[in-house]
């Protein structure tokens, strides 16, 4: 029996139109949808943190004093080590070792792609300089080592000024890429995605950075200006996680209303609403109550910053399969006047 092709259901010459055929493109996917797997998910979370991890503490030595101290030292340690896995995350992803090689072979300014991978490296770079100064001022490369000695006596406040460009450009690039596709969900969130990536880069940092600076008495300061910068951008995340679900219509935000993806993005806005309210409460309680909850409130950050990379992912895949979320966002609107004919 001859198989009947989904595209052989096409109208015959002079037949109308129909809304349904409009719209669906013989039920076929218009463009085709990225291939990106868990492996991505994972290099979006780790860039943000170590990249979130490495503003912070750039900032810290910057601006802060003696108390800052933890969070320069916690803060470098961990840019560089969420850092690692990233050019492992994108091989595994491109399938082979040398296609990640030939990424390195030109550089195209046009491409976001191209930059993000240059920008993973510079990062890493510096990153790099900036945990082993480190190393060498906490005594764990010798005291007698030259190279120790010349890493000490290296400018730390340029060398953190010099990190800073690359640290926020690994914590939000990675949302710009995103928008810079042709897939309706990312592309019509083009200018939020970036923030959007950026705040939840913040948030996640400062909530691992305040689980590992520690509940010391010395460390109080430290652990309540991360705390500070977390309630900031988490608060900038819920108004940018509402500006897309606003944004995105009912047609190209589908994916962020139903399936799991919906129920991933709906994750995002709980934990972040919840991490938030969290903080608020904890201020208005005794003080031997506080520690859990800010517990709470930082692992939960850390899960909403999963849950909305694997949202925005998976839900723009669906979003490309999806031809009328392609329609919706390269359609232009239809005259009224011209409707009504």
């Amino acid at each position: 029996m001859t198989e009947i092709r989904r595209w052989q259901h096409r109208r015959a010459p002079g037949e109308p139109v129909s809304a349904e055929t409009r719209d669906s493109y013989y039920g076929l996917p218009v463009i085709h949808g990225p291939h990106w797997r868990w492996s991505i998910v994972f290099y979006f979370v780790l860039g943000g943190l170590a990249g979130g991890s490495a503003v912070l503490a750039a900032a810290a030595r910057l601006v802060g004093g003696h108390w800052a101290r933890p969070i320069v030292r916690v803060g470098r340690y961990l840019a560089f080590l969420a850092v690692l896995p990233g050019p492992l995350l994108l091989i595994i992803d491109l399938g082979r070792p040398e296609r990640f090689h030939h990424m390195l072979r030109v550089v195209k300014l046009r491409s976001p792609m191209s930059l993000g991978v240059w920008g993973l490296i510079g990062f890493t770079a510096t990153a790099f300089l900036n945990a082993l100064q480190q190393a060498a001022e906490d005594g764990w490369l010798g005291q007698r080592n030259p190279a120790a000695h010349f890493l000490r006596r290296l400018p730390a406040r340029i060398l953190a000024a010099a990190s800073t460009l690359p640290a926020f450009f690994l914590a939000g690039y990675t949302g710009v890429l995103l928008g810079a596709t042709a897939v309706p969900l990312w592309a019509r969130n083009a200018l939020r995605l970036g923030p959007l990536f950026l705040c939840s880069a913040l948030s996640s940092a400062a909530a691992m950075l305040a689980l590992l600076v520690g509940r010391g008495p010395g460390n109080a300061r430290a652990r309540h200006a991360l705390e500070r910068v977390e309630q900031v951008a988490l608060l900038g995340e819920l108004v940018l996680l509402e500006a897309v679900q606003r944004g995105s219509g009912p047609v190209v935000g589908r994916p962020l209303s139903n399936g799991l993806e919906g129920w991933a993005y709906a994750g995002t806005r709980l934990s972040a609403g919840v991490a938030l309210g969290l903080h608020i409460v904890t201020k208005m309680l005794p003080r031997r109550l506080r520690p859990p909850l800010r517990l709470v409130a930082s692992l939960v950050a850390l899960g909403g910053a999963f849950l909305l990379r694997a949202a925005m992912i998976f839900g723009g895949r669906r979003s490309a399969e999806d031809p009328a979320a392609t329609f919706a966002i390269t359609r232009r609107p239809e005259d009224p006047a011209r409707q009504a004919r």
